[in-house]
């Protein structure tokens, strides 16, 4: 049995135009098409009209969750700032949720492992943020499009992922980029938490592991954001899922996990059980430990690309037996589609364990760090009140 979507909901807002309809045109005379150079005219003149229209509405400021430094939850204000500007081949979209995960987090604190401390720092600003508005998810609606768009309209519910810039009340991202029709049977907040934990199992699981059917997967962390989307991929995929947590296995089970462990009660590399596939999402290189539980074509996979991680991954290449994988799941259109498809499909969901208005944003970082909870952080911008 598939895992059921905790959060799946039909979202009664979507106002995407529908197919054209498929049925014989009636009888009658009919009329020749215009050239199409008139066509295109008539084209461009409509989408000029219709952004007019949505520039017309949109307004020139917005509120933002910011942080102009490095540091705790509480450099995590809201601010009234300008609302970024729409080119011709990007949409506008009204952000109705987003979340605040692990990765926002540490690009608030500057807080990157290992060699990745230096990496980051030039990556997101040395002394200060360089992008100081987070967010790296949202769902919302397309309230402006550029001239040259041609994958959304206005008032197309769309969802995706971005380097920054989603806790705010407007966001503009290229039609390009990581963005997708939000999955019909989601609401904003359901369909804002996918891409983040979502996107990272499925890339790791089915195209870095290339897990088939009725092999053993265990998944290390399986209670974070990227775990419990993983055992609900792996599970899809037709794996026997081990989930290895703290005191979550109700929840794990209603995810799809076969098989709970403890990891306060008991080290799973202590049993005389072998899987095929190890998914760490804990931080740290863990291969040598874990490797003795791995059969001899397994494959231990980590979140976290450190020196050690890349020399093993090396080694296991060239002498064989049980590999060593590591990498980046990079965001994409494309990979939206999938997971919305497997959504819809009631195969994946997630727990959404707190939300919190925009103004709030800050008590959302402080609920994330400090409580840890094993489910998703929100952050409601519309219907929150800023």
């Amino acid at each position: 049995m598939h895992a059921q979507n905790l959060n799946a909901a039909q979202n009664p807002n979507s106002t995407s135009p529908s197919p054209a309809s498929s049925s014989p045109a009636s009888a009658g005379p009919t009329t020749a098409s215009p050239p199409e150079p008139a066509l295109a005219a008539r084209n461009l003149h409509r989408v000029e009209t219709r952004q007019r229209a949505a520039t017309a509405s949109a307004p020139k400021t917005m509120h933002a969750a910011k942080n102009d430094s490095y540091g705790g939850p509480h450099v995590v204000v809201t601010r009234e700032v300008e609302r970024p500007e729409v080119g011709p081949h990007d949409v506008l979209v009204r952000v109705h949720a987003s979340t605040v995960t692990q990765g926002d987090r540490r690009l608030r604190a500057a807080d990157y492992p290992g060699v990745l401390s230096v990496l980051g720092r030039l990556f997101s600003g040395v002394f200060r943020p360089r992008h100081p508005i987070g967010g790296s998810n949202f769902a919302g609606r397309v309230v402006q499009v550029g001239a040259r768009v041609t994958r959304f309209a206005v008032g197309d519910d769309v969802f995706g992922s971005t380097m920054h810039g989603a806790h705010a009340e407007y966001l503009a991202v290229a039609e390009s980029d990581s963005v997708a029709i939000m999955p019909a049977r989601l609401g904003y907040a359901a369909a804002a938490v996918l891409p983040y934990g979502g996107g990272t199992a499925l890339v790791f699981l089915r195209d870095m592991a290339q897990v088939r059917a009725g092999e053993r997967v265990l998944v290390v962390g399986a209670s974070g954001g990227v775990g419990r989307m993983a055992v609900q991929i792996a599970r899809h995929l037709g794996a026997h899922v081990t989930a290895v947590c703290g005191s979550d296995a109700e929840l794990m089970h209603r995810l799809g996990a076969d098989e709970v462990i403890d990891y306060h009660c008991e080290d799973f590399t202590a049993r005389r059980a072998q899987w095929d596939v190890i998914l760490d999402t804990t931080e740290g290189d863990h291969f040598r430990k874990f490797r003795k539980v791995l059969s001899d074509t397994g494959r231990y996979l980590t979140l976290y690309v450190t020196p050690r991680v890349l020399l093993e991954m090396l080694a296991t290449k060239l002498r064989g037996g049980p590999r060593a994988l590591a990498g980046v799941a990079l965001g994409s259109a494309e990979r939206l589609v999938e997971l919305g498809k497997l959504a819809d499909a009631g195969v994946l969901g997630d727990v959404i364990a707190g939300r919190f208005p925009l103004r709030r944003a800050h008590e959302a970082h402080a609920f994330l760090e400090q409580v840890r909870p094993h489910g998703s952080v929100v952050i409601d911008v519309v219907g929150g009140s800023v």
